[in-house]
């Protein structure tokens, strides 16, 4: 049995961000799916969201965040998450994070714009942030002496008090198989962190990492936490539409900086939707899109930023200018083609302002939790400053608590279970999951289609849930399993709101209610005391 004072599972920037800052104090286990710079964080290429210039305001900030929140942001979070954006700013700095200068006098820091932000303030290491943050901070947890990074270990289950048949369901660490070995292992830890990010690879099209399968979320609720607001699945209007390039996202940065969405006939269509035109937050941006997509029949929009000069675009998004390149579009020259596809899960695992969750010795951070600050539609470069803000949070309550001496913890039983006859269940139950999932749960949804998706999602649970009893575990059956269940909270989310509202459309209840409300579900074995 592995034992740590905090379990963090996930690398994303919320995951390294804790673990460095736990560290000097306590020994820390961090594990991860792939290598530790999987996941999304490393993918981000606009920026982070911070005041910094002078002509900005934490006010401005909110403000723009609430409203594209629409209504349902908790305004205590956002205040919090904002105010601390400097802080956390600075940190990254002090890390050695090298974020692009300013042209101008090359020493301040270059600022661009994204939509719905009334002012400048994406900080951002070229059209590359993500990767720049991750690379830095992975190399010093890394190093650090009271880190243990576990690579290619997926978490199978939570150890709770109740599946121990403890009177408490406090939360005592978990289950992980090692892909390279095929064992599971058991971790004790004193306090454990979800850190998984989202699941945007429930759907067909997403900009996501293939390790985004809701495995902290499904986790969380299998362990007895409440979920909010899952029906608020963000999809970024600009995916490169390609045949070699299925996620490769076109930073909203493109359109801060002059990009416009046209037709193959070369006409504008965004003014038409909106009077912030390109510039309106994403959720309005990809409907215009799928609504201009569907009306014409068109299997794509273009995305043209060649009025700028070349020497601007190829310093400012040299990464989407190569990877465009090397697919024969010369963004200089050429417009790019786009389509939305699935990016942000906005909803997520319940927690308090420090990341705690609804069950004692459980944090959850980043994409994997609701915190309150996205509410119905996230700002563009919120996420990664909400990742840093709440990992500072979760570090000191985690650093306040007293600690409790470690359980010897059960091993893995794997005395009832044989090797599976026929893999082919699960790739044919993933691929259907994620096709029916994009066609009835996406952009535009009726009470219907939503219908159709959870009738299936009962079935594929029934089938998952045989598997997963009578033969040892893989990673893919894991991730198909949380897959699943998440699926199965964004429609019954979905089903519960009967208005339409920031990332939720509803042909059947086109309309916004009035009084903005939470959608909360409670899992059968929630007992919050």
């Amino acid at each position: 049995m592995l034992q740590f004072d905090t379990l963090i599972i996930g690398s994303g920037l919320a995951g390294l961000s804790l673990a460095l800052k736990l560290a000097p104090h306590q020994k820390v286990g961090l594990i991860t799916k792939k290598s530790i710079l999987d996941g999304a964080s490393g993918q981000a290429q606009g920026g982070i969201a911070a005041v910094l210039s002078e002509d900005d305001s934490l006010d401005a900030h909110i403000q723009d965040t609430l409203i594209a929140g629409a209504g349902l942001c908790d305004e205590v979070a956002t205040r919090q998450v904002v105010s601390h954006g400097k802080e956390a700013i600075d940190w990254l700095i002090d890390q050695g994070v090298p974020f692009t200068r300013d042209e101008a006098d090359g020493q301040s820091y270059h600022l661009t714009r994204e939509g719905g932000h009334s002012h400048r303030r994406i900080i951002h290491a070229a059209d590359a942030t993500g990767h720049a943050v991750q690379e830095t901070l992975a190399e010093k947890v890394f190093n650090h002496p009271n880190v243990t990074v576990l690579e290619r270990y997926i978490s199978v289950d939570l150890i709770t008090g109740q599946k121990l048949g403890r009177a408490n369901n406090r939360c005592y660490g978990a289950y992980a198989l090692s892909c390279a070995t095929g064992k599971v292992v058991t971790i004790a830890a004193h306090d454990t962190v979800l850190a998984t990010g989202g699941a945007g690879k429930v759907y067909l099209y997403s900009t996501n990492p293939d390790t985004a399968t809701g495995d902290g979320i499904a986790m969380g609720w299998r362990a007895g936490c409440r979920v909010a607001n899952m029906e608020f699945i963000q999809f970024h209007p600009t995916c490169l539409y390609h045949p070699h390039e299925r996620s490769f996202l076109i930073s909203e940065a493109v359109r801060g900086e002059g990009g416009l969405l046209k037709l193959p006939n070369g006409a504008r269509f965004m003014p038409d939707h909106d009077q912030r035109a390109e510039l309106a937050p994403r959720d309005i941006v990809a409907r215009a899109i799928d609504f201009e997509m569907k009306k014409r029949g068109l299997e794509c929009v273009y995305l043209d930023i060649s009025h700028q000069p070349a020497e601007f675009l190829q310093m400012h998004f040299p990464t989407i200018y190569a990877r465009c390149l090397k697919l024969g579009i010369d963004i200089t020259r050429d417009p790019i083609p786009v389509v939305p596809a699935a990016h942000y899960t906005c909803g997520g695992l319940v927690t308090d302002l420090t990341g705690r969750t609804d069950v004692a010795g459980l944090y959850a951070i980043g994409e994997t939790a609701h915190t309150g600050l996205h509410g119905a539609n996230r700002l563009a470069s919120n996420s990664l400053l909400e990742c840093l803000v709440f990992a500072q949070a979760a570090a000191t309550s985690i650093l306040s608590q007293p600690k409790l001496p470690h359980l010897t913890l059960p091993e893995w039983d794997e005395s009832k279970v044989t090797d599976a006859d026929e893999e082919i269940v699960i790739t044919h139950n993933w691929a259907e999951l994620r096709r029916f999932m994009w066609d009835y749960v996406g952009i535009v949804r009726t009470n219907k289609r939503l219908q159709r998706a959870a009738s299936r999602i009962k079935l594929l649970h029934e089938e998952i849930n045989e598997y997963y009893a009578n033969f040892r575990i893989s990673s893919d059956l894991l991730e198909l399993r949380n897959l699943v269940l998440s699926a199965d909270l964004i429609v019954q989310s979905a089903q519960q709101r009967h208005e339409s509202r920031g990332l939720h459309y509803s042909k059947d209840y086109p309309q916004t209610l009035p009084d903005a409300s939470h959608t909360i579900l409670t899992p059968p074995n929630y007992n919050k005391g």
